[in-house]
């Protein structure tokens, strides 16, 4: 069955890092300075994201050689990723949000905490205290890395990047490409920068209501505040539940119903997340809710993306039920629907997203979004020092955004983690709803 993980109480709460030398660094040749055009997904995602990735000691590679191959692959990097020595800018003219290549550079820094990684504990649950081993600017790059060596010869490297510079699967490309300069290699992928690939259609043409969006002209306040992507103002605990590969297993079957169909893992994780997040808190038995989820439209698209598209490519898909079908309706039927809105994402439907915001600026809405990071592949980047012992994103206090992780140490398709933030009568609830549904599902 899923078993919960760890709580707070079992992790180190200080790093005791200190900072030892934080420079700029540049690409390592002259790099032509323009602007640099950002698509309508892109505008949207105007936030950091910040990554760990965690390595074990490596004898045939000191902390400071790691850190000059680094920072050296870095500033090769910056030549084939120009825009991350850049800076985000509103075009004065046209009020869009855009890249300017400036070559203002990327921040570089080298660190080192007194702690042993065994120190840590699990590292698979998510600390506040990895905020540590992350690098904040005043002058805002769009990437950011911080490598921090801890006392067993383990380290940490810390990205900070602009979600408007890449989504997951391309920032995966872009560590591919890292690794590769770092060996002395040639690019694993060449990234394709061209992102009018994704522009609006002129004039725009809007053929579906998008009830996933919000336009905040709608919203009660203004921004993205009335986002799944605002941070929770209330007290929230933080857990890992998991489900094992005979958990999945079973709930693929569970969700065969009467049409005994096949489903993915991912759609009847989601189906089993939302239900137990929508029933976790008060609710009308008549109201409905909604489940948003990521899908990736690079094949979607018509022509597809290139392989090596090194913008956003993501668009959030839904699906909504009432709370009584939640509660008492058949588990397929809600796997259904997750699968519907998967199939929803065609061409057509991703093309009037792209041309809405060219119409007015909206965020996703629904009353929880399932983020996963299970096969994105982070921890299979082989790098000269070896490959992550762990990866993971510095997780912040987003209640209605629950994530899906590999697990710590996994060998091959070994379950997965679900990190969960919720106020803690919220958390009780989901929990007990977590595992009463497992065997009844």
């Amino acid at each position: 069955m899923g078993t919960s993980c760890l709580k707070s109480a079992s992790v180190l709460q200080d790093l005791k890092v200190t900072i030892h030398k934080t420079s700029t660094i540049f690409a390592s040749k002259e790099m032509e300075k323009k602007s640099f055009f950002l698509s309508n997904i892109d505008r949207v995602v105007n936030f950091d994201v910040d990554t760990l990735h965690f390595f074990a000691a490596n004898k045939a590679f000191s902390f400071q050689k790691v850190a000059e191959k680094l920072k050296k692959a870095l500033e090769d990097a910056l030549v084939h990723y120009s825009f991350l020595a850049g800076r985000l800018r509103l075009n004065p003219e046209t009020k869009r949000l855009e890249i300017d290549c400036n070559a203002k550079g990327a921040a570089f820094v080298v660190a080192s905490s007194k702690h042993k990684l065994s120190e840590i504990g699990d590292l698979a649950y998510p600390n506040p205290a990895y905020a540590q081993l992350i690098h904040k600017s005043e002058d805002l790059p769009l990437c950011a890395v911080q490598l921090t060596s801890f006392d067993c010869g383990g380290f940490a490297m810390g990205f900070t990047t602009s979600h408007a510079a890449f989504d997951g699967l391309s920032f995966k490309t872009f560590l591919d490409n890292l690794a590769a300069l770092a060996a002395n290699k040639p690019l694993a992928v060449i990234p394709c920068h061209d992102r009018h690939l994704l522009a609006a259609r002129s004039p725009p043409r809007v053929n579906f209501p998008n009830p996933e969006l919000i336009e905040l002209d709608q919203s009660p306040t203004t921004g993205i505040e009335s986002s799944v992507f605002d941070a929770s103002k209330e007290e929230v605990d933080f857990r890992i539940l998991k489900l094992s590969s005979k958990d999945i297993l079973s709930l693929k079957e569970k969700a065969k119903g009467s049409t005994n169909a096949s489903n993915t893992g991912f759609n009847v994780i989601t189906a089993h997340i939302w239900r137990c997040k929508a029933l976790s808190a008060p609710y009308d038995p008549a109201g409905s809710s909604t489940v948003l989820f990521a899908v990736d439209i690079r094949s979607k698209l018509n022509p597809p993306l290139p392989e090596g598209f090194a913008g956003n490519a993501v668009l959030t898909a839904f699906a909504s039920a009432k709370y009584e079908e939640l509660e008492k309706g058949e588990f397929s039927r809600l796997v259904e629907m997750v699968k519907e809105g998967a199939e929803r994402m065609s061409d057509e439907y991703a093309r009037c997203v792209i041309d809405r915001g060219e119409l007015s600026d909206g965020f996703p809405r629904g009353d929880v979004l399932v983020s996963s990071w299970w096969r994105l592949g982070f921890e299979k980047v082989e790098y000269p020092w070896g490959k992550p012992k762990y990866c993971c994103p510095l997780v912040h206090h987003r209640k209605d955004i629950i994530l899906l992780f590999p697990p710590f140490g996994a060998v091959g398709d070994d379950g997965i983690n679900i990190i969960v933030a919720l106020p803690p009568k919220e958390m009780e609830k989901f929990e007990t709803l977590f595992h009463m549904f497992l065997p009844s599902v």
